[in-house]
């Protein structure tokens, strides 16, 4: 016996072993198990098809075992963008404008994290010129606060002048009152991804991804405590700033900051 448990050796398996396009297999997949919560391993391979991955239910069979997520269809899990709501709905402005310094837009968006037994949320906040994380919160509930946290970090971080623009998609956190009220005081211009384009926060997509294949899909956290360490330790010291980003120049975020202010 080794002592590691068998989700854990599989995971350790695949952090050594997967490459780029596997990582990006397996999150797709995730995805669907979460979002369509009946789907089986075959009505899996079928959206997987579908939204252009060659892949067979065998393969897909084997990596949901790997993954543990053939009991994910058993239960019930809130996706984490839920546009279907009544509040005020706000003009994409994020889409023609680039940023030539900090603090003129900020991204922000949500995913979901899986424990052992449970699945936790994390909000984030990214400035978009220096693609650095300046606000996050992890919650075990989708609740409007957990976004609020993470933007109340940013604003005492960064301060910013009046005239931000402050992007997400349309989910009910970023257009709840709380939320879109709290921006205003701050004077920050709200501006939201139309309908149904994740591409409209791509920025932040870009950011998710990294953030599973760089921290999250190599760890395999004991509790929420663990993960919030971990994932904090990876989005303040790693991610901001050593990790080499090609949309900088292969800067690390917190080095560009620095160079672009002198």
């Amino acid at each position: 016996m080794t002592g590691l448990s068998r989700a854990g050796f599989y995971r350790s398996r695949i952090s050594r072993q997967a490459s780029p396009v596997e990582m990006e297999i397996r999150d797709a997949m995730q995805k669907i198990a979460l979002e369509s919560a009946a789907y089986g391993y075959r009505r899996i391979t079928v959206a997987m098809q579908r939204s252009g991955f060659d892949i067979n239910h065998k393969r897909v069979l084997r990596m949901m075992r790997e993954d543990n997520l053939l009991c994910v269809r058993r239960r019930r899990f809130v996706v984490t963008t839920d546009s279907r709501h009544n509040l005020p709905i706000y003009p994409n402005l994020a889409a023609r404008t680039v940023p030539t310094a900090i603090n003129q837009i900020w991204f922000a968006d949500i995913t979901y994290i899986r424990l052992r037994t449970e699945f936790i949320y994390l909000a984030v906040v990214l400035d978009a010129f220096s693609r650095r994380v300046i606000g996050w919160a992890l919650g075990r509930t989708l609740e409007a606060e957990l976004a609020v946290s993470a933007l109340r970090m940013a604003l005492s971080e960064r301060k910013p002048e009046p005239g931000l623009i402050h992007h997400s998609d349309r989910g009910v956190q970023y257009a709840s009152r709380e939320y879109t009220e709290m921006l205003k005081r701050h004077q920050a211009i709200i501006s939201m991804s139309r309908k149904g384009n994740p591409y409209d926060n791509a920025s932040c997509e870009s950011f998710m991804k990294t953030l599973k294949y760089e921290e999250v899909y190599r760890n395999e956290y004991g509790d929420f405590q663990e993960a919030r360490d971990s994932i904090g330790e990876f989005l303040e010291r790693v991610y901001n700033q050593q990790r080499l980003h090609s949309a900088l120049g292969y800067f690390p975020p917190a080095e560009f900051e620095s160079g672009a202010s002198q």
